[in-house]
């Protein structure tokens, strides 16, 4: 930082860069779940829309805009309540993306985080992975693994439930 600045690096008027550095927190927390978890190779496009998916629910859930080793802890539970299976996760993205971008133009300071969180949410909605059908019923007679149905998904569909299980595993 430079000598005189505020230290507030999310304002541009200081002459410093704006850093995301919530987003990116929210991702470092995800890649740990999930490299912990050791459900995917860390180079698969799976990995990438757990991680993705996970962090956005990292970000959008902390409301205080701080997060510490001991805040990780006590958020476990809610985030494993946010990415259950009967929850309308994307909903609840679509909305705390709105209101998040209303305050940032209300104030109109640049917002870093936003921006790549917006980046990962649109990847997740845009971009279809050809996985499992997991909404086929499960458990036919003799069917292997290489033959159950696979359907093309929006990214979130599936990392959603590979964050959910890394979490479990943490």
């Amino acid at each position: 930082m430079r000598h005189g600045s505020r230290g507030n690096t999310d304002d541009p008027r200081d002459g410093e860069l704006a850093v995301p550095m919530a987003w990116l927190y929210a991702e470092y927390i995800a890649d740990e779940l999930l490299r912990t978890g050791d459900l995917m190779p860390p180079t698969s496009f799976e990995y990438r829309a757990g991680r993705d998916a996970l962090a956005l629910t990292i970000f959008l859930s902390n409301s205080e805009g701080e997060l510490s080793g001991i805040r990780v802890i006590s958020q476990l539970e809610t985030w494993l309540t946010l990415t259950a299976y009967s929850q309308p996760w994307q909903d609840w993205v679509r909305e705390r993306m709105e209101l998040l971008t209303k305050e940032a133009a209300a104030v109109a300071a640049p917002a870093p985080d936003l921006a790549l969180a917006d980046r990962a949410w649109r990847w997740l909605q845009e971009t279809e992975l050809l996985a499992p059908d997991l909404d086929a019923v499960p458990g036919r007679a003799g069917q292997d693994e290489e033959d159950e149905p696979k359907v093309w998904t929006p990214a979130w569909r599936l990392g959603l439930p590979l964050g959910h299980l890394a979490i479990h595993l943490f």
